[in-house]
Parts: C-alpha cells; sequence; structure tokens
C-alpha cells in the first residue's frame, strides 16, 4: 500500500498576527476552530448553540440558499433541492457513483463517461466544489462574527484515503469560498495533533485512528515520529455510521408495531418522526438502560440490550476493518501505542467496549469526538502562523505548478504550498481524431484561466501514433527538486514516446508579486469558477455533440426516422447553446440529449453485437 507522509515541519512561518482557522469539513456535519490563549477552541454557530453545522445546503423557491440547521428541516418535505453527503461526490465521476444513485435525494446527472460529477437542482448545475464553498463560507462568517475580524487563511482536513483530485477539489472550495488553503491535512493527523501526540519530540509511536462518524467509518494506523506523520494504511465504509444504528432501532419498531415497511416509508412526515425518535433513542441508551417513547400512537421502546444486539453486527464489521488496517501495516495489536476515538458515534458504549477489547487497551476519548478533528486543524495552523517556536519549518512551493488543458484551462498537478522536493502526476489524453503532437505548456499561479498566470515554458511531444480522440495515454509527471528546478516529463504510454522539459518556478518572482498573484485568486475566485465551468461545459458539449453525429452516420439504418429527426433536434439544441455563455443551458441541453439517446445506443449496441456473431458458434 502507497504511504502518504504530513511533515509538520514544513512551510514558511508567517508573521504572528496572521489568523489561520482549523477547518473540519465533514460528510454529516462540519465546525471550525482556532486558537485562544494557547488553547484550540471550537466556534460555535450563529444561534450560539452549537459547534456542528451540519453540511446540507437548501435551495429556497426565491432562490435563497440556506446552510446548516435551516437546512435540515427540508431533507424530508423537499428533498430534490436539499443537498447532503456532498462530501462523498468530491473528486468523483459518474461512474465512482452508480451503484450509489439510490442513496441520494437530489439529481445527479448520470453520463456515461469519466467527467465529475454534477448536481441540478431546478434548472441549474452544481458542481460538488461550488457546493462545498457554500459550507465553507458558512464556517467563514461563524469564526469571523465570534472573532470579529477577516478571516482569509485556513488548514482543512480530509479523509487520509482521498485522492489527489479530492484534496484538490476541497483546495478549490476553499478558494471559492475566499480562502487560502494552507495545507491540506490527513483527518487522522489532526485527531493525533488534538491530544497532543506528535508535537513533543517524544519516541516513534504507532497511533490507531477510530473514526465512526454519522455515514461514514474509517481506520487509520500512523506512524508518528520527531514531527512526521506517516500513514501506513488504512480502511473503512464509506456508508456505514451512526445513521445505520439509527436505522437498526427504527427496523426494530417497525416490526414491533406490526407496520407495513413499503406503507411506513412513504410516509414522510411519519418516518421522520420515527427516525428523530430513533436519533434520541441512540443517544439516551448511552447512558441509561431503557428508552420508552409514543410516536403517532406508535409504541417505540427499546432496551440497551436490545439496541446493542442490533447493532453488534455493524461495530463487527469496524472490527474486521480494524484487522485489514493492521495486516495492511504489517502490525500485530501489541504494535499499537494509543487509539484515538473521532466521530460522535463512539459515544456509544458498546462502540468503546468493542474497540478498546479488540486493542487490549484504554481509547483516548477525553476530547469531544465531534470537535477532535477540527481542534487539531487548528494546533496545526498554528504551527504555520508561527506561533509554536519549537517547530521548525522547511521550504514549500510559493504558487501551484501545472500545465494548459483545452479551452486555456489551467491544471494545477502540484498545489502550492506542497513541501518540496515532491513528484506529482496525472493522466490526458488528446481531444482530435489522429492527432500527431501535443504541446505541453507549463504555467505558474492560482487562477483557473493561463492567460492570468506566469508561463515558464514548453514543448511538444511529437509523432504520436494516430488513434481517435481520447485512446491515446499522456502521463505527465511534474518532478521538482529542493533547489526548486522542474522537470516535466510527457510520455504517451501505447508507444513509449517521450519528452521532457527542465524550468525554475520561482525565476522573477519576488514576494509581493507572489502576494499579489495569490490575493488576485481569492477575490477573482468567483468569476474564475463561472469561467472555468462553462469551458468545461462547452468542451464536454463538442465531444457529445461529434459523438451524436457518429452515432447517426453509423446507425441509420437502425433507427425510425422520428428517432433520427428527435435526436437531430436535440443535437442541433446543443449546438446552439455552446455558443451562448449559460453553463446551465449546456447542461440542460446535454442531459436531455444524453437521456434520449441512452436507450437507442442500448438498442444499437445489442444489435451489432447480434450481428458480429451471427451464425458463429460459441464454445
Amino acid at each position: 500500500m502507497a504511504k502518504i507522509s504530513i511533515n509538520l515541519k514544513e512551510g514558511k512561518a508567517n508573521k504572528q498576527a496572521d489568523i489561520i482557522v482549523g477547518i473540519d469539513l465533514g460528510t454529516t456535519n462540519s465546525l471550525v476552530a482556532y486558537i485562544k490563549a494557547g488553547n484550540a477552541i471550537a466556534v460555535k454557530d450563529k444561534t450560539g448553540k452549537n459547534t456542528l453545522i451540519p453540511s446540507i445546503i437548501h435551495f429556497t423557491e426565491n432562490e435563497q440558499i440556506l446552510v446548516g440547521d435551516a437546512a435540515k428541516k427540508q431533507l424530508i418535505q423537499n428533498p430534490e433541492n436539499t443537498i447532503y453527503s456532498i462530501k462523498r461526490l468530491m473528486g468523483k465521476s459518474y461512474k465512482d457513483l452508480d451503484k450509489y444513485n439510490d442513496y441520494f435525494g437530489y439529481k445527479i446527472i448520470e453520463e456515461d463517461n469519466d467527467s465529475l460529477v454534477k448536481i441540478r437542482v431546478k434548472n441549474k448545475f452544481y458542481t460538488p466544489i461550488e457546493l462545498s464553498a457554500f459550507i465553507l463560507k458558512e464556517l467563514k462568517e461563524s469564526v469571523e462574527n465570534e472573532l470579529k475580524a477577516t478571516v482569509f487563511k485556513a488548514v482543512i482536513t480530509v479523509p487520509a484515503y482521498f485522492n489527489d483530485a479530492q484534496r484538490q477539489a476541497t483546495r478549490d472550495a476553499g478558494k471559492l469560498a475566499g480562502l487560502d488553503v494552507l495545507r491540506i491535512v490527513n483527518e487522522p493527523t489532526a485527531a493525533s495533533l488534538a491530544y497532543g501526540i506528535g508535537l513533543q519530540g517524544e519516541k516513534a509511536q504507532k497511533i490507531a485512528i477510530y473514526d465512526l462518524g454519522g455515514g461514514t467509518f474509517d481506520i487509520s494506523i500512523l506512524e508518528i515520529h520527531d514531527g512526521i506523520f506517516e500513514v501506513l494504511s488504512t480502511n473503512g465504509d464509506t456508508f456505514l455510521g451512526g445513521d445505520d444504528f439509527d436505522r437498526a432501532i427504527i427496523d426494530f419498531w417497525v416490526e414491533k408495531n406490526n407496520l407495513d415497511k413499503h406503507i411506513f416509508n412513504k410516509n414522510k412526515s411519519l418516518s421522520q418522526t420515527v427516525r428523530l425518535a430513533a436519533e434520541a433513542a441512540k443517544k439516551a441508551l448511552s447512558t441509561t438502560d431503557s428508552f420508552n417513547q409514543k410516536v403517532d400512537n406508535l409504541d417505540c421502546a427499546i432496551t440497551k440490550e436490545e439496541f446493542e444486539h442490533l447493532i453488534a453486527p455493524l461495530v463487527e464489521k469496524t472490527m474486521t476493518a480494524c484487522q485489514n488496517a493492521l495486516e495492511d501495516a504489517g502490525l500485530k495489536v501489541s504494535d499499537i501505542d494509543h487509539i484515538v476515538m473521532v466521530g460522535g458515534s463512539t459515544r456509544v458504549p458498546l462502540v468503546k467496549k468493542t474497540v478498546s477489547n479488540f486493542f487490549n487497551q484504554e481509547v483516548y476519548d477525553k476530547l469531544n469526538p465531534d470537535e477532535v478533528v477540527a481542534l487539531g486543524a487548528a494546533i496545526q495552523a498554528d504551527v504555520l502562523a508561527g506561533n509554536q517556536k519549537d517547530i521548525l519549518l522547511l521550504d514549500i512551493t510559493p504558487l501551484s505548478l501545472g500545465i494548459e488543458t483545452v479551452g486555456g484551462l489551467m491544471d494545477s498537478i502540484i498545489p502550492r504550498n506542497s513541501k518540496i522536493p515532491t513528484k506529482a502526476g496525472r493522466q490526458y489524453t488528446t481531444s482530435v481524431d489522429g492527432q500527431k503532437n501535443l504541446k505541453i505548456a507549463v504555467y505558474q499561479g492560482e487562477r483557473d484561466l493561463v492567460e492570468n498566470n506566469r508561463k515558464l515554458g514548453e514543448f511538444i511531444l511529437r509523432d504520436i501514433p494516430p488513434m481517435p480522440a481520447g485512446l491515446p495515454k499522456i502521463d505527465i509527471q511534474f518532478i521538482l527538486n529542493a533547489d526548486g528546478i522542474l522537470r516535466v516529463r510527457a510520455r504517451e504510454l501505447r508507444s513509449n514516446l517521450e519528452q521532457e522539459i527542465e524550468v525554475k518556478p520561482s525565476y522573477g518572482i519576488d514576494e509581493e508579486t507572489m502576494a499579489t498573484m495569490l490575493l488576485d485568486s481569492i477575490q477573482n475566485a468567483e468569476s474564475d469558477m463561472k469561467t472555468r465551468v462553462l469551458l468545461e461545459a462547452r468542451n464536454e458539449a463538442q465531444n457529445i455533440i461529434l459523438s451524436a453525429d457518429k452515432f447517426l452516420t453509423q446507425n441509420a439504418t437502425i433507427l425510425s426516422d422520428e428517432e433520427k429527426e428527435r435526436t437531430i433536434t436535440l443535437n442541433d439544441t446543443l449546438k446552439e447553446s455552446v455558443k451562448g455563455n449559460d453553463k446551465d443551458a449546456i447542461n440542460k441541453a446535454m442531459e436531455e440529449l444524453n437521456e434520449y439517446t441512452r436507450p437507442l445506443a442500448e438498442r444499437a449496441m445489442d444489435f451489432n453485437i447480434a450481428n458480429a456473431i451471427r451464425g458463429k458458434k460459441l464454445s
């Protein structure tokens, strides 16, 4: 398994006056924390009651955007306009979500390609980045309200298993919310920091982070030594959490009251009321032996013993994941020095007891499990602010490095603030049939369009074997050494053709210019995002237009006149929309064309396969 390292001793110290906050952008709830008088403090929401802000967004009829508790109230009454669990969509393509489509109450646009998902709300289309930015803006406003000061620097946490695309999406969401994201920190690392593990120069330790939230479970095994956090292994279940405990109680009550499950689920008002009662029962049974309540004349009683019997199989699934994580790390239970508990669902006594028995030691659970990740992020932010003088900070990349893609877009490969030396890569393909040469233009900067960034150099990968667009696989690698010298290597994987260039990213840019470039990127984040999603929609639409034209030509004999005419009309509508500047109109036209042609394409495929094997024997 690949190892992910995070070094606390990286970065450049900022002046003392910097306000840098820590943010836990969660699947179910999110929160923000900062350091006050040397202690990490979680910020309460605008009501002053809760530190947790539900990660839910609701779009009202008059296009007002609600975030948090106000949005949560709309989950049952208006599910198609209420977005939840957006973190699960970050950096994901349509294909990634095939088996989870029924899980979401809102409309995820389904396409048969590798494009990142879009969410349809009425006649507008949003990316997970834009939706996450609404949550981050709410957190930003909460901490600014408490501090009575503007905040634009943050550390944001992500699961250890998040890939590069998901981490970059989180960075982009922060920028769109008006935040300079100084670090993306692994959640288990942040939890360790909250308990002070790894801040001192103690001996090397191996830590297990057991994170059971409302919707997800993760177990991470870390090795910590001299301020360096290395993730040895991760395991878990992205669809297992406290919500499943609630569901077990609901199913128990439905059976107990002899209810028809299908009819019960269709009665949204009743099922929501019972769900809230189940959540209350789960919480109550952490401190009492029984729960008894009437809900619309339903007997909603349950004992602690019955509850633990119901959830035992779910808790056991987490133990299997713990065992797998240990095996992946090549460790035994006896090798683990500490177990840190994270997530509200770890409050359940059976969970604590089972984890403690598995690892043969007491667990770390003195801090609020809902807040521990955000508190750790605030500590990391304090390190970056230069307020912990005993920690040395090493060099980082001052600005993002990337290449130009179709439409003049900048695709960052090494994000700013990455520690150096470092290496990162990504795969691309051609956009035109038979393309033989590919220009790789290298840029430095934070804006979405390359015209607003600084060009470092370019080279051409020549003599690519002519293939249909999308078939070549071109691997681009960025290798940045400790002296800030960047080597960019491009290789076509099918033919093994290779070309390379060497540039010096930081040459000619002083600190004042860097600061101006960064400030420009934050101030123009909203307009940059609008331009980016418009260009991406146009690029995607052009591919679909070409595909539709090919489909009509190749399958003219299979389609009826009415089907051909309708496909041409929808394709013409898409062609017209591409000429305009309304990305929602383009996305709507794409969706309508795809929905109509999908069954036609399936029928054509069946016909062509049957035709190809006619008269042949299959063994």
